[in-house]
């Protein structure tokens, strides 16, 4: 073990002194949390009739394109976590290769969208367990109060799950995927088999390769809003690195289990995309993914239809609420899993106050960040709750669309930048730590750029808001939540910049990340 510390740079020192518990992870738990915290089930019960909205039956091949700037940036992960591996990810990468300022945003990109989905993942988790329950008249309504105290209650029960250990809260992931995958395979091969016997609905079709083809798409603008949409779906699989410094081999452990669950995710989003739309159709009645009745709850809405609604079929419908249940249950776990250590890692370095900081001296996880996510998230959610009626939450989840291509693909520029000297290494290390990291952060901000122009309407989502003073413009509700979460960051950076200056006045004290590229993996010392 000696020797493995003295091989460190100085830099991959400070996971030492951080406090928290190293080699707590191994591989296959890496994996499962990457997995959970994207909360397949959730995602796509919440999001793909809107993307079915904005490209038709051509969601499968947003399933693929988006898929394609994802995989490229957890190159770029897997790169960054290899050279310098961090639980503040794309904040710390960024502070030491861009400067503190770029690494700051990055930072606050990751808290605010977690924080924004928090409010969505609470309420879907308040209605859930009533509908599971056959509380139909409550379940059915997002604002009901009822709803509300067990959404925020979620919040706190999670958190206290992540405030017990990272190997209790690792533990609690590995039961809640395993449903929410085996809910998701059944269903979608039981919609299929529907659709080639001729059981399905009036809209069902055969599913076609057609789908496949992104140019037929109808719009760049219908493009753009497909795309970053289907971020927040394979949105999560990051978690894996956030808990890097806890993972056994913590240099190449965590980008490993990022890439394959980008994967598996691939592959399950697929299959469950072409099986909804091949059963449901397109249309604006019935199951029709166009029906504004169930467009922000896909799975609860055709259950039924898929299994039927007595007998066997009602167990079935019963387990596929439990697998959203559980699906918005584990990512919430991961939330708070995740920004406790982006929190942490930034008060380390007085980015944000020293008091968020702390590590609990017994269960080794960050004491007072992940206390101050619970409470950051069940406020927020608890203010959306009143606000328009709670439809500004279905708005706060689509403006993190916008953040979350602002960190992705901020973290493929870094890794471009940071290993830009690759090309003397090797062709391999060329493309996996500069090309392809590039090409995917690039596209992935251009993405979020596109998706601001579209978010300015004020159709683009639930909510909207008029400006009281000439011009009088009408905005868009998700461009305000998005463009103003953003604008929060910055004042806080400022005000933090007066409090803390050292931090701001220049590029974190570590090695450069190629200069760490040169130093020997742990598991490499250890053989020496």
């Amino acid at each position: 073990m000696a020797t493995t510390e003295q091989t460190e740079p100085t830099g991959s020192a400070e996971v030492q002194s951080k406090g928290l518990r190293p080699g707590a992870l191994g591989m296959v738990t890496s994996l499962i949390l990457a997995t959970a915290s994207a909360a397949p089930a959730y995602s796509l019960a919440a999001t793909l009739a809107f993307v079915v909205a904005a490209v038709g039956f051509q969601a499968p091949a947003v399933v693929v394109l988006a898929f394609v700037p994802i995989l490229f940036v957890s190159f770029g992960y897997a790169a960054l976590n290899r050279s310098d591996p961090d639980c503040g990810t794309i904040f710390t990468w960024a502070s030491r290769s861009l400067g503190p300022r770029t690494g700051f945003m990055g930072g606050w990109a990751i808290i605010a969208s977690f924080v924004l989905v928090m409010g969505s993942l609470a309420q879907v988790a308040g209605q859930y367990v009533f509908l599971l329950f056959g509380a139909h008249g409550i379940g059915e309504d997002p604002s009901n109060p009822w709803v509300l105290a067990v959404g925020l209650g979620w919040i706190a029960l999670m958190t206290a799950v992540c405030y017990r250990g990272i190997e209790v809260a690792a533990a609690v992931q590995r039961a809640l995927l395993f449903l929410e995958f085996a809910m998701l395979v059944v269903f979608s091969v039981v919609a299929l088999v529907r659709v080639y016997t001729g059981h399905a609905g009036a809209g069902a079709r055969h599913p076609q390769l057609s789908w496949l083809d992104p140019f037929a798409i109808s719009s760049p603008s219908a493009f753009a809003s497909g795309l970053v949409l289907m971020l927040f779906i394979y949105w999560g699989w990051e978690t894996a690195l956030t808990v890097n410094e806890e993972t056994a081999d913590r240099r190449r452990t965590p980008g490993r289990a990022a890439t394959l669950s980008t994967l598996l995710l691939l592959a399950l989003y697929l299959g469950a995309t072409y099986a909804t739309v091949s059963f449901a159709g397109i249309g604006t009645t019935g199951n029709g993914l166009a029906n504004p009745d169930h467009s922000g709850d896909v799975f609860s809405a055709l259950g039924g239809a898929v299994f039927g609604t007595t007998g066997f079929g009602s167990v079935m419908w019963h387990l596929m609420v439990l697998m959203v249940l559980s699906s918005a249950a584990a990512s919430t776990e991961t939330t708070v899993l995740t920004l406790g250590r982006t929190m942490l890692a930034m008060a380390r370095h007085r980015a944000l106050p020293g008091s968020l900081g702390t590590v609990h001296p017994r269960f080794s996880v960050p004491k007072a960040g992940t206390i101050a996510t619970g409470v950051a998230g069940g406020v927020v959610y608890l203010a959306m709750n009143f606000l328009a009626h709670g439809h500004v939450i279905g708005d706060a989840v689509s403006s993190c669309g916008l953040m979350i291509a602002l960190y992705y693909g901020l973290t493929g520029i870094t890794s471009a930048w940071a290993h830009r000297r690759a090309v003397r290494r090797s062709a391999g290390e060329l493309w996996l730590r500069v090309v392809l990291p590039a090409i995917g952060g690039l596209t992935l901000v251009a993405a979020g750029v596109w998706s601001l122009r579209n978010d300015w309407d004020p159709d683009s989502g639930g909510t909207s808001w008029t400006l009281p003073f000439a011009p009088h413009w009408h905005i868009g509700g998700v461009f305000l939540i998005g463009v103003g979460a953003l604008a929060v960051g910055l004042v806080v950076m400022l005000v933090q910049q007066r409090r803390a200056p050292s931090f701001f006045a220049a590029k974190l004290s570590a090695p450069t990340l190629t200069e760490a590229m040169d130093e020997p993996s742990p598991a490499a010392a250890g053989r020496n």
